[in-house]
């Protein structure tokens, strides 16, 4: 006799994911939704709940099916940098730019990782300081200051 083994983890995360679906898709029910030509403001919201709960579901039926490793403990150190990232990047974005703020938050999210050495952080963070500033301010024309008030004379 077969005894089912059900992935924890997996079931944990899927019902959570369909549990924050079904409800954001009952929140954007209040709105209009519209149609795929007209998009109404609750049209996208509700796409993404639905996508939400497809996710959620295809995961539940995977915690049926492969067992996992266990919840581990909470990784502190992620969350701590990973959380710390973006908001050093809104607390300085105005006064030193939008290429020194990007560098820093992502200088600081990349200490979230055991691994990352310094000089790899800041290779790292020099790239996507790079990237986003050929992306954002002139591929896409987008009106950031790249250098803010606090750094210029």
């Amino acid at each position: 006799m077969n005894s089912l083994k059900i992935d924890r983890t997996n079931l944990i995360c899927g019902l959570i994911f369909v549990g924050l679906g079904i409800f954001f898709a009952l929140q954007s029910l209040d709105l209009e939704l519209g149609t795929a030509f007209r998009m109404g403001p609750g049209y996208f919201p509700f796409i993404l709940a639905l996508a939400l709960i497809l996710f959620g579901g295809i995961i539940l039926v995977q915690s049926l099916r492969v067992v996992h490793e266990p919840i581990g403990g909470i990784a502190w150190r992620g969350m701590l940098f990973i959380l710390a990232a973006p908001i050093l990047f809104g607390m300085t974005v105005r006064g030193l730019g939008f290429g020194p703020s990007l560098f820093i938050c992502s200088f600081v999210a990349c200490f979230a990782s055991t691994r990352m050495k310094p000089l790899a952080a800041i290779a790292l963070s020099v790239a996507v300081t790079i990237f986003s500033i050929l992306v954002f301010s002139y591929g896409l024309g987008l009106p950031f200051r790249i250098v803010g008030p606090w750094l210029s004379y």
